[in-house]
């Protein structure tokens, strides 16, 4: 399992509000957005920053999703990195 930030993303939606507003509103720096953006973690105390920020709660925010978090960028693929002998 790994935690996602999709309810974010949609809270943002909904509240009508942008990314950069949310980091300016939080104090959160750019790295931080980005983390997000990648699934990666972020601390607790960013996470009650958000939420006080959107007047939410943290399920406005993360949501436990299974498996493993998707792959940011170019990851490659074993079978496409084998040559052909």
């Amino acid at each position: 399992m790994y935690i996602s930030y999709k309810p974010l993303w949609h809270t943002l939606i909904d509240k009508g509000m942008s990314k950069e507003k949310l980091r300016q509103k939080a104090g959160l720096t750019t790295n931080m957005i980005a983390n997000m953006g990648k699934e990666q973690n972020i601390s607790m105390n960013t996470l009650a920053r958000i939420c006080e920020a959107l007047d939410c709660q943290i399920t406005d925010v993360i949501a436990l999703a299974p498996g493993d978090p998707p792959t940011v960028g170019g990851s490659h693929d074993k079978e496409s990195n084998k040559t052909d002998s």
